[in-house]
C-alpha cells in the first residue's frame, strides 16, 4: 500500500521542480489533506489463499547479462 500511495503522490504532487523543503512540506500536506478527504479503501483481489496455491510448473524466468 505504501508504494501505491508514494506513486500517486509522485504523479499528482511532485511532477515539477519544487524550490525548497518548506514548499515541499506544504505541498505534501495540502495533497495529503485532499487525499484523505476522498479516501477509498483498497480492494485487494489477491488473497492469502491465492498466495498459497502452488503453481503446476515453475515460472519461466529468463536472465539476461549485458555489458553496460
Amino acid at each position: 500500500m505504501a508504494e501505491i500511495e508514494l506513486s500517486i503522490l509522485s504523479r499528482q504532487c511532485m511532477g515539477r521542480r519544487i524550490p525548497d523543503q518548506e514548499t515541499l512540506k506544504t505541498e505534501i500536506l495540502v495533497w495529503q489533506e485532499k487525499r484523505n478527504a476522498i479516501a477509498h479503501p483498497m480492494e485487494w483481489r489477491f488473497t492469502t489463499e491465492d498466495a498459497r496455491i502452488k503453481p503446476k510448473k515453475p515460472y519461466n524466468v529468463r536472465c539476461y547479462i549485458s555489458n553496460f
